[in-house]
This record gives structure tokens, C-alpha cells and sequence, in this order.
């Protein structure tokens, strides 16, 4: 039995905290959500009043937050100093490699370990998450035994930040699929074919083009339901942003990934960044309007 500690409690945080509990490990818990605290403790995490209490005497780290920024603050800003030595530090956020290679060497500076595990997989489909992973030398060992409870595919890639790379080549894949979706839907209500309808037409067919984020996004769009995000509008233009920054860094700009970046921060620009990503076929509609 280990002592685990999931630093944001939100859809991912909470999903697998509830794995955790049912494996047997002691979890503690932070969230700045006052309504993320409460889920959390009423299934079984101790919530603590800050990531630094939730941190202290774990043996291993879980962390589930928006981007980098949050990620150097939590770790720099009190996590980092409250672990004992030899314990592991696991990043399922979606954040650069160079911000995972920076933590990782402050991790070894302290004598922890460190773990970049961004996550494939929706929140419904845990047990099933595939892990890519990037590790300072002996981390996957110390944590694995943790990580097997949610996750149906752990798969070391390489050193610090090599997790993410895979993350961000994905994400990049999701916005190209995520937009066309949405500019597709927003033709054929231009020529006259309900959006629903072609889902029905489309899903129907079993064509090779029908993947299931399409089905995903396809659903919540037949059902008018963008709301509740399972993946919000400003969550994808971070880890677009991220992957393109990646890209032309490393001197292999991408094209398609510019103009879905483009396509994101218009959706966002009309007030629907925190909507589900689904909601941008009505941004490209309003955008033919004026």
C-alpha cells in the first residue's frame, strides 16, 4: 500500500483518485475548488488545506493541473520541499518537455524522482488511459504499482519531457480532427443538412473517417451540448499552442497545426473558450456571418 497524493481533484484528478482508493492506497488531496475539495472527501480522499500538506509523507505525487505554469508553481512553490527523499513525482498534466526536463532536474536536486505521464484517454475510459512515459533513472519502478490502477497501458518512451512529446504530437492530431469536425457541420448547415443529421448519416456508414472523438464531438453536437466540456475550448488551445511552440522550436514548423490554432483562438475570441471544444462549429458559422 502506498501513500499517494493527487494534486487537482477535477474530472481526471477525481477520476483517478477514485481507482486509487479501490486499489487499496491512502489518498490525500488539493484542489483550489472549493467543490472539487468536497467531491474528493466525500469519496474517501483526505483533503488537505494546501498541495504542500496533501505532499507531506506521500510516496508518490499525482499531479492533474492546467499547464506549466501551475505545474512549476505547485512543485517549486512547496511540493518539492515537503517529500522525503526517494519519493516520486508523477506529471499526468499536459505541459512541454522542457518544463518536465526543468522539474525532473529539480526533482534529482532534491533526491526524488520524477515521472512525465500526460494522458491518452478520456475520463470515462480509466483503466484503460494509455501512460507514454518520460522518467529520471528508477522512477516508473517506484510508481507503477500505482499507476496500474487506472491506466491499461504504460509505455516508457525515455528521458524527462519524453512523455509529453508524445502528448503534444496527439493534441495536435485532436485539434486537426476537432476542427474539421466543426467545419464540416458548419458547411453542411450551410447547404441546407442538419448537423444531426449527418452524425446519424455519417456514424452510420462505419466509413473509415469515423473515429470516436468524431463520434464524441458529433454527439454533443446533434444534442446541442456544450456546456459540461469533457475538453474545453481554452484547455485545447493551451496544448495546441504547446505542441506548435514544440514544432517550431525544434525546427519542424507545422502548417495544419498554425491554422487549427488559428481556428481555437477564434472560438475562444467569441466567448467559448470555456465550452466543450464540440461548440466550435457554431464559431465557424458566426465567423461566415460577420
Amino acid at each position: 500500500m502506498k501513500k499517494v497524493a493527487i494534486i487537482g481533484l477535477g474530472v481526471m484528478g477525481f477520476t483517478a483518485a477514485g481507482r486509487v482508493l479501490a486499489a487499496g492506497h491512502t489518498v490525500s488531496g488539493f484542489d483550489p475548488s472549493e467543490k472539487a475539495c468536497e467531491r474528493a472527501a466525500a469519496a474517501g480522499v483526505r483533503v488537505a488545506a494546501s498541495a504542500a500538506e496533501a505532499a507531506r509523507g506521500a510516496d508518490v505525487v499525482l499531479l492533474f493541473l492546467p499547464g506549466p505554469d501551475q505545474i512549476i508553481g505547485c512543485l517549486t512553490g512547496g511540493v518539492f520541499a515537503a517529500l522525503a527523499s526517494g519519493a516520486v513525482v508523477v506529471d499526468h498534466s499536459t505541459v512541454d518537455p522542457d518544463t518536465s526536463r526543468k522539474m525532473a532536474g529539480e526533482a534529482v536536486k532534491a533526491h526524488l524522482r520524477y515521472v512525465d505521464a500526460p494522458v491518452l484517454g478520456r475520463p470515462g475510459a480509466v483503466g484503460k488511459w494509455a501512460l507514454p512515459i518520460g522518467e529520471t533513472p528508477g522512477a516508473l519502478d517506484s510508481c507503477r504499482e500505482v499507476l496500474n490502477a487506472y491506466a491499461g497501458a504504460i509505455i516508457p518512451v525515455g528521458g524527462p519531457g519524453s512523455g509529453n512529446i508524445i502528448k503534444l504530437l496527439n493534441q495536435l492530431m485532436f485539434g486537426a480532427i476537432n476542427a474539421m469536425t466543426a467545419e464540416m457541420m458548419a458547411i453542411a448547415d450551410g447547404l441546407g443538412v442538419a448537423p444531426a443529421r449527418l452524425f446519424e448519416i455519417i456514424t452510420a456508414s462505419q466509413a473509415g473517417t469515423v473515429s470516436n472523438l468524431f463520434k464524441e464531438l458529433g454527439s454533443r453536437i446533434a444534442a446541442d451540448d456544450f456546456e459540461s466540456p469533457t475538453f474545453s475550448v481554452d484547455l485545447l488551445i493551451k496544448d495546441v499552442h504547446l505542441a506548435v511552440d514544440m514544432a517550431r522550436n525544434n525546427g519542424t514548423p507545422p502548417i495544419l497545426g498554425r491554422t487549427v490554432e488559428y481556428l481555437n483562438e477564434m472560438a475562444r475570441a467569441q466567448g467559448c473558450g470555456a465550452k466543450d471544444t464540440a461548440v466550435m462549429w457554431k464559431c465557424v458559422k458566426r465567423s461566415w456571418q460577420g
